[in-house]
């Protein structure tokens, strides 16, 4: 089974990190490796993320000064192994079987590019986004 790298980009999140990693580290797809790149945090974030990688050997950490999310996202794919790569927020958290749904639909499909629903959590109410429905590689290239 192939790997898949799910970077996490950290930055001042102490109080979300934890359901964001877990969330990773308990992945019915158990073939990967979670890569935390915090980005200059200046609360607990920082020692969080060594904190797990103790906990789990799939929990590469790396530490660097602040660039922003689409630069840690980017020094984050610098250290990945896996032949596929996932993204998650650090204030965001995973179903437990998503990586390994999206996985099966990628070789199934023989596809480059897996994409998911997402649910906005809010204090009184949720919302399912679905995104854009692509059938094809050409209605996905059309939108390029």
């Amino acid at each position: 089974m192939d790997k898949v790298s799910i970077i996490i980009p950290v930055y001042n999140v102490e109080n979300y990190l934890k359901q964001a990693v877990e969330s990773a580290m308990n992945q019915t797809y158990e073939n990967i490796e979670i890569i935390l790149v915090d980005d200059g945090s200046k609360d607990n974030s920082g020692k969080m993320c060594d904190e797990f990688a103790e906990i789990d050997k799939r929990i590469k950490v790396v530490h660097k000064p602040n660039g922003g999310l689409s630069d840690a996202r980017n020094f984050g794919l610098s250290y990945a192994n896996g032949e596929y790569i996932g993204f998650v927020d650090s204030d965001d958290y995973i179903e437990l079987s998503m990586y390994e749904k999206m996985y099966n639909l990628a070789k199934k499909d023989e596809a480059d590019i897996v994409e998911c629903d997402f649910t906005w959590v809010y204090p009184d109410k949720t919302k399912i986004d679905t995104g854009i429905e692509y059938k094809t590689k050409e209605d996905l290239y059309a939108l390029l």
